[in-house]
């Protein structure tokens, strides 16, 4: 199969399936500015300074406490770093922005705070707000005087947002509507004084409104009992006959759903960076922790089964950190150019984001699963002392396990990326056809690898390849109704996850590529090793629900010829990378 080479400047979402990137072209960590690493130094400094103070106060219940960090942050300016100075932001690129989420993500709870005031709390506003609305919510947003939320979801309507039930009803006279429902797990509610609230128009119209705190008629519920975020306020909101100013719709009638799903794909993308964040910083706990413990008259870190753990954290953590500098170069090279197209800021944000959805939904899943990981081996290696609130791994451990479940389950983001993938294809914008029915042809002759062994490269590209050969086989089947993707949700998370695995390994091969080292270069090969073994898993099982038997063995011989990566010596790589981390005692990947 021939991958044809484009512009970076002209790539599309999810094109890392057609065409190859050349790694000069990724962004990556370490290629931050001086001015990016001021900035990161500022946001390190309020952690240690103003958050860490406070951290064991927020966990006990004292949620006003949020207040105070988020003023704090916007009198640094960081609160609006994504935002237009016109409205008293900084209006800093995608990536400074993707780092200050990245900084933020090791405060737990915090993050959750953090995102929730300034993605869907703000980014409504300013993608769909009238010049009016903007000018009145977002200096005060952005300052920190004023703190937002988003209620979108309720006791009977989740993943599937367009059930709810509150209710929105025009006076008589034209000057307001009239609120009634119940929203609920609206993260800042405790302390929150504009709130996004969507509902149905005459119970069908289903429609944004800006809501006041102050507005009578608004109440909350207590505060939940969580199982982690505990230093978060979540609360339920209820509204009864509550007047909203007719000027308060937000965007147009009828048309909440692109407000709340548009502004999603940018949460799903910011929980990439936050949870990398919370990796890195969990990865040298259990570093420290293995360095320092003595078991036996050594410390545990010098155990093969622990030095396994640190690898896999350390690995998971460069994997998930090169994706998700990798997108967000992505994004911001699109917004540049659409800027250039006559795009307004926030439109060009707005479009970016949509254009890789697919991406962002990737990450979501991928780095969550590695900081679930991550967490739950933090608490192994700490043993005993991981039970006790003592340490931060119990709290971590509680923390992690809410990224899997908000900004869509990873089960639906995982159903989601290959609608995705389908709807682009059908509307001409990935085009896949072709390299698939190249892929098929190559298995039918049986030349489908340059040698017997593959290196990095070839890897990838056989990856690929797979994902093609599924892709291809079950679209045409589903063109010709002989399958309904809608009810193969196991088939569609097989195909996900092979998309998965491709990104996420060409992602640190590409950063290796570009500022290679001898630790990542152990990485790279470790995650691609350990790729291959799933995407194997995940095709063949794949194979299996859709490939009538008989037909099976042909497609299985061809799908095994494309996995020929070479056997490494796992142990010797772990060891190595576990050793890089424990002599630091953090995660610190030169």
């Amino acid at each position: 199969m021939t991958i044809k080479t484009i512009n970076t400047n002209e790539t599309k979402g999810g094109s890392f399936l057609l065409s190859p990137t050349t790694p000069s072209s990724v962004f990556t960590p370490e290629d931050f500015t001086e001015e990016q690493k001021m900035i990161r130094q500022t946001v390190q400094e309020f952690i240690l300074r103003d958050f860490t103070n406070v951290a064991d106060r927020l966990e006990a219940g004292e949620h006003s406490l949020n207040r105070d960090l988020l003023k704090t942050l916007g009198d640094l300016g960081i609160l609006g770093a994504h935002m237009p100075e016109k409205y008293g932001g900084m209006a800093l690129d995608i990536n400074t922005n993707t780092m200050i989420f990245e900084l933020l993500g090791q405060t737990g709870a915090f993050s959750t705070t953090f995102g929730a005031h300034t993605g869907i709390g703000m980014l409504p506003i300013l993608y769909y707000g009238t010049q009016e609305q903007k000018q009145k919510y977002l200096p005060s947003l952005i300052s920190g005087d004023r703190v937002a939320c988003y209620c979108l979801t309720e006791p009977g309507s989740g993943s599937d947002a367009l059930a709810a039930k509150t209710r929105a009803d025009l006076s008589p006279d034209g000057s307001h509507y009239i609120l009634n429902g119940q929203k609920m797990w609206i993260s800042n509610a405790g302390f929150a004084d504009v709130f996004i609230v969507f509902a149905k128009i005459d119970g069908v119209d289903f429609t944004a409104f800006i809501v006041e705190k102050s507005m009578e008629g608004l109440n909350l519920g207590t505060e939940e009992k969580k199982l982690g975020i505990k230093g978060s306020s979540t609360r339920q909101v209820f509204f009864e006959n509550l007047k909203v100013p007719a000027e308060n719709l937000l965007g147009e009638k009828g048309k909440g759903h692109r407000i709340a799903f548009n502004v999603l794909n940018t949460g799903r993308y910011k929980i990439g960076p936050g949870v990398v964040g919370a990796s890195k910083a969990l990865t040298g706990v259990s570093a420290s922790y293995a360095k320092n413990r003595i078991q036996f008259g050594q410390p545990i870190s010098s155990f093969g089964a622990i030095q396994t753990k640190i690898a896999k954290q350390a690995t998971g953590t460069f994997v998930a950190e090169s994706a998700v500098y990798r997108t967000s170069g992505l994004i911001q090279d699109q917004v540049e150019l659409l800027k250039k197209e006559g795009k307004s800021g926030a439109k060009a944000k707005l479009k970016a984001a949509k254009e890789f959805a697919l991406e962002s939904s990737i990450l979501k899943v991928a780095a969550t699963e590695v900081l679930d990981y991550i967490a739950d081996e933090c608490v192994q290696i700490h043993g005993g002392m991981g039970y006790s609130e003592e340490t931060k791994a119990a709290r971590a451990y509680r923390d992690a396990r809410i990224a899997k479940i908000y900004e869509g389950t990873n089960e639906i983001n995982r159903l989601l990326m290959i609608k995705l993938v389908f709807k682009r294809a059908i509307k001409g914008k990935l085009d896949f056809a072709p390299q698939a029915m190249a892929v098929q042809q190559e298995l039918l002759t049986g030349n489908t690898a340059s040698s017997s062994k593959s290196t990095e490269d070839e890897a990838i590209i056989n990856f690929k390849k797979i994902a093609l050969i599924l892709l291809g086989s079950v679209g045409q089947l589903a063109m010709k109704g002989k399958i309904n993707l809608k009810e193969e949700q196991e088939l569609t998370m097989n195909m996900a996850d092979i998309l998965i695995y491709t990104y996420m390994a060409e992602s640190a091969l590409l950063r290796t590529q570009k500022h290679p080292s001898e630790i990542k270069q152990l990485m790279t090969q470790a995650y691609i090793q350990e790729a291959t073994d799933l995407i194997r898993r995940s095709a063949l099982e794949a194979i299996g629900i859709f490939v009538k038997p008989k037909h099976q063995e042909s497609i299985i011989l061809g799908v095994q010829s494309l996995l020929t990566y070479p056997l490494l010596n796992m142990r010797d790589i772990r060891r190595t990378i576990a050793k890089s981390i424990v002599d630091q005692e953090l995660y610190a990947v030169q």
